[in-house]
């Protein structure tokens, strides 16, 4: 039963709002990839996280196993072997998505990458993302339409296919 005098619901606490995010404390950011002219569904949309991560460790797992089954052949130690794992995967990455526009696991995922301009993303543009992406960190920092670092320093988006 109203009374008529209901209370306004208390505003957010500041702690609220920073944890929450921009959107918490009511900014309308539009949907991630708005900005770049991306759809926000569909082809062409900004790839979501869950996707883009399976991608990641698909690559990783295959990785693994191109280094486990060399290891066989060259005798390698552990260590070599972890060393070798990381070479094949940024090879990987690096002439997959220069060549591509997508690996093995982005493929699966139904994601590539893409420039801003649309146009494919070369070798040249694909060698410093991946580097990037190899120091891990670059990858872990991204902006409202989900670009990281890497993406960012190689003007590129991943997108749906």
């Amino acid at each position: 039963m109203s009374t008529g005098k209901e209370r306004p619901a208390p505003a957010p606490r500041w702690t609220q709002t920073w944890l929450g995010g921009a959107r918490t404390a009511g900014a309308d950011l539009g949907h991630p990839g708005e900005r770049l002219g991306l759809p926000e569904r569909g082809s062409g949309a900004v790839a979501p996280y869950g996707r883009r991560l399976l991608a990641l460790f698909i690559d990783w797992a295959l990785s693994l196993l191109v280094a486990g089954l060399l290891a066989r052949v060259f005798d390698w130690t552990p260590p070599q072997r972890s060393l070798w794992t990381l070479v094949i995967f940024g090879v990987q990455v690096w002439i997959l998505v220069g060549l591509l526009g997508t690996t093995i696991g982005k493929r699966l995922c139904g994601i590539h990458v893409v420039r801003l301009d649309r146009r494919p993303v070369g070798p040249l543009w694909a060698f410093p993302r991946t580097i990037l992406i190899l120091f891990v960190v670059p990858a872990l920092i991204w902006d409202r339409d989900y670009r990281g670092l890497h993406d960012r320093a190689s003007n590129t988006v991943v997108v749906n296919i």
